[in-house]
């Protein structure tokens, strides 16, 4: 019995390999082994290195949170959003994709999109992650800028789901509210969900009333606050969630 479980575990394991590198495979022969883009879509991407450093996966240390725990958080937030495989997803601050990756193979192609600052974490995502996980044929829209400017995601976008883990609290509040202006037209009204965590003093340094008054001349809507516990890291997060609440 134990020797027939150790035989489909390995073929289980070897099919599953085999998968990815035909995945792999396909990719290098229709986007040439690369994840920037070429043509009309250039504009929009940002073409990158791949130093050294990448290759024996440093970046999966540079948030101080396991690598691993990426997809528990893309558990947690999907459920909550009601995630769909149509669904249009936005992260503001997507690093190393270590929570971004599990979005993209989930999402159809094109409907993952990202505002990242950092060079050397665009790097990561662009020339080892993707490509190492067989992901380039889902074309995720991952954009440099460090202004909460969303133009070059298009116009006529509508959010299922905007997040930001741990972004908003390295941010001046001016900036942050001006992200959320810019956002709250871009989010499906009533359906669509903004997630932010850890804290949210953007808005209770304002004070509650004119925190209140001050997304409601948004249209954005404060719903409530979720401890997300990770049994498998003994860690739990907070997350406060937001909806458009008129159209």
């Amino acid at each position: 019995m134990q020797m027939g479980f150790i035989c489909t575990t390995m073929c289980f394991a070897r099919v599953s390999t085999l998968a990815l590198g035909l995945r792999q495979l396909e990719d290098l022969r229709q986007f040439k082994g690369i994840s920037h883009y070429e043509g009309p879509e250039s504009g929009n991407h940002t073409a990158l290195p791949c130093p050294g450093e990448l290759l024996v996966e440093e970046h999966h240390s540079n948030y101080g949170e396991p690598w691993a725990g990426g997809r528990d958080v893309f558990e947690f937030l999907a459920q909550a959003s009601q995630l769909r495989p149509d669904s249009q997803v936005l992260e503001i601050g997507c690093g190393t994709l270590r929570v971004g990756l599990h979005f993209i193979r989930y999402l159809n192609p094109e409907h993952f999109h990202c505002l990242e600052r950092d060079e050397l974490s665009l790097m990561a995502a662009f020339r080892y992650e993707l490509p190492a996980q067989g992901l380039l044929h889902k074309r995720p829209l991952i954009v440099k800028g460090d202004d909460m400017e969303f133009s070059k995601f298009g116009s006529g976008i509508m959010y299922d789901l905007i997040y930001a883990s741990a972004v908003f609290l390295h941010m001046p509040d001016k900036l942050v509210w001006t992200g959320l202006e810019r956002l709250a037209s871009k989010l499906k009204p009533y359906d669509g969900r903004i997630f932010v965590s850890h804290n949210i003093k953007f808005c209770s340094r304002l004070g509650g009333e004119e925190c209140t008054k001050r997304l409601t001349s948004l249209g954005l809507e404060y719903i409530g606050k979720h401890t997300h516990d990770s049994l498998l890291f003994n860690h739990y997060e907070i997350w406060f969630e937001f909806r458009r609440s008129k159209a």
